[in-house]
């Protein structure tokens, strides 16, 4: 990592009640870095989904979890990570559940793929691990276009 990165990293508990506090510290990061309010709005979404996945489904009904956010600045963007400790997903399933909701209604849509198709619909990269856990790395890009003026 070069010295102009930061990261600020936080472990929350896998609750529902805690995704507003990534969604508050997402929006204060990304301020900083100067994303526009319609492309923080959209990072809220995509990360809101990457930690209700791990509300959701890391854990079995009764277990308590945590999940890691880590937000890493970089000069020309953000990446985000939501990482549990949970049972892992098949993610290659999930892609290909979300590529073929471009054919289906949203009433026909299965929702697990749901999630994985608008966090690529509103980041420029997902990546999933499933090792020990499930993690979920976002990207986004500052747009140059400010720089076209």
């Amino acid at each position: 990592m070069n010295g102009n990165n930061r990261m600020v990293c936080m472990t929350l508990p896998a609750d529902a009640e805690f995704i507003d506090v990534v969604r508050l510290t997402l929006y204060g990061l990304c301020s900083k870095v100067g994303f526009s309010y319609e492309e923080i709005e959209d990072m809220k979404v995509a990360v809101a989904e990457a930690c209700n996945n791990a509300v959701v489904h890391a854990y079995e009904p009764g277990r308590t979890g945590t999940m890691d956010v880590k937000f890493e600045l970089l000069e020309t963007g953000i990446r985000i990570s939501v990482k549990d400790e949970g049972a892992s997903f098949n993610y290659a399933e999930k892609v290909e559940q979300a590529q073929s909701l471009h054919e289906q209604t949203l009433d026909e849509a299965n929702i697990g793929g749901l999630g994985i198709y608008l966090m690529q619909a509103l980041m420029d990269e997902v990546e999933v691990k499933s090792n020990g856990g499930t993690e979920v790395i976002l990207t986004k890009w500052l747009s140059k276009s400010e720089e076209l003026v």
